[in-house]
């Protein structure tokens, strides 16, 4: 089947700064795919390039098998959402909205039934008259969308577009794009380099590390499955525990992280460990108990902190060797600073990583 978007060995380079390498890439049409990384790792790169607003510097990008390279943004069937974005000051809300039809010279009374019909959906009709400086954030956000999606665009790129919105409306902001991605069934990119924005609203994410994909799928797959030690650290939060390889099991590697301590792990899927490795295993995977508690990979701990998340308690934890963080959820009894404590944590529950 072919895919409906396919960047094929796509490089892209400033003089001698290479920010995208050999970039192979598949979107299926009706899809909403996140691009997610820090800061300078290619994303938002990948996605100009698709919009047409950078140049690739070799290889080839395919829409519906078609090689769109050369074509002009406005002729590439995108619409764009940038992060600050880009209204025009100057226009009230309907001629922003009308503005990506009246470049595509859409006659008066089409064009004004399309933009009525498009700001009623996001319920902003009754403000069709006003600036954009009248407008709140959110409203701000919700006109950019309807007009990059006015002239029923064939994909939908959005760069970082709720970075600017405080934390509540950029939920309900994450909740609104998704329920208009199902119902109108768009294809969806996006760029964020927030983690539990794309674990939220993705069907697939592609994480960027130095210019490449490190890993690709679902957000279970990236969250409970790391690929590396980078997407293990960058995905949410994780505690690395450094040791070498002691021994193996049936599917299992024995880690000794010093002061004659032992942890028993997870063989990886592909491929073999050996000498220094990090166990990677994620704070609400512990399982902290009395000290006389038994379970797998048991170690006895000293709690250094308890810290109030609203939800869930943070336990800060010395374990000897070197310290980890646990979660827990606040219905259960939370231990006492100074308290010892017996943490464990299953061998399937982490990871094994090469130091």
């Amino acid at each position: 089947m072919t895919p409906f978007i396919h960047f094929q060995q796509v490089s892209k380079s400033y003089g001698p700064i290479r920010v995208i390498e050999d970039l192979e890439l598949e979107v299926g049409k009706g899809e909403f795919l996140s691009l997610l990384g820090p800061s300078g790792s290619g994303k938002t790169t990948t996605l100009m390039m698709l919009a047409g607003f950078e140049t690739t510097t070799s290889g080839t990008i395919l829409l519906e098998g078609q090689r769109i390279q050369g074509l002009p943004p406005h002729k590439r069937g995108m619409g764009v959402v940038f992060q600050n974005y880009a209204l025009f000051p100057h226009m009230t809300v309907a001629e922003n909205v009308a503005f990506p039809l009246d470049m595509r010279r859409l006659g008066r009374a089409e064009r004004d039934r399309r933009v009525a019909e498009a700001l009623e959906r996001v319920q902003l009709g009754h403000l069709a008259d006003r600036k954009p400086s009248q407008l709140s954030g959110g409203q701000q956000q919700r006109v950019a969308l309807t007009r990059a999606l006015v002239f029923e665009p064939k994909v939908v790129l959005m760069d970082e577009p709720l970075g600017a919105l405080d934390k509540q409306l950029r939920e309900e902001m994450q909740l609104e794009i998704r329920a208009l991605h199902r119902r109108l069934g768009l294809t969806i990119v996006f760029v964020t380099h927030d983690q539990g924005e794309a674990l939220t609203m993705s069907d697939r994410i592609a994480i960027f590390d130095k210019g490449r994909i490190a890993q690709i799928g679902n957000a279970a797959d990236v969250y409970d499955r790391p690929a590396n030690r980078f997407v293990s650290q960058f995905i949410g939060e994780t505690n690395f525990l450094p040791g070498r390889v002691a021994g193996t099991g049936e599917g299992t590697i024995l880690v000794d992280i010093g002061q004659g301590l032992a942890v028993e792990a997870a063989a990886p899927a592909a491929g073999t460990v050996e000498g220094l490795v990090v166990v990677s295993v994620r704070p609400e995977r512990l399982h902290v108990g009395p000290p006389e508690s038994a379970g797998p990979n048991a170690l006895s701990a000293i709690v250094e902190d308890v810290v109030y998340q609203g939800d869930h308690l943070r336990l800060h934890l010395d374990i000897g060797p070197l310290r980890v963080v646990a979660r827990l959820e606040r219905r259960a009894a939370a231990p006492a600073i100074g308290e010892r404590v017996a943490v464990s944590f299953a061998a399937a529950d982490c990871s094994v990583f090469p130091a």
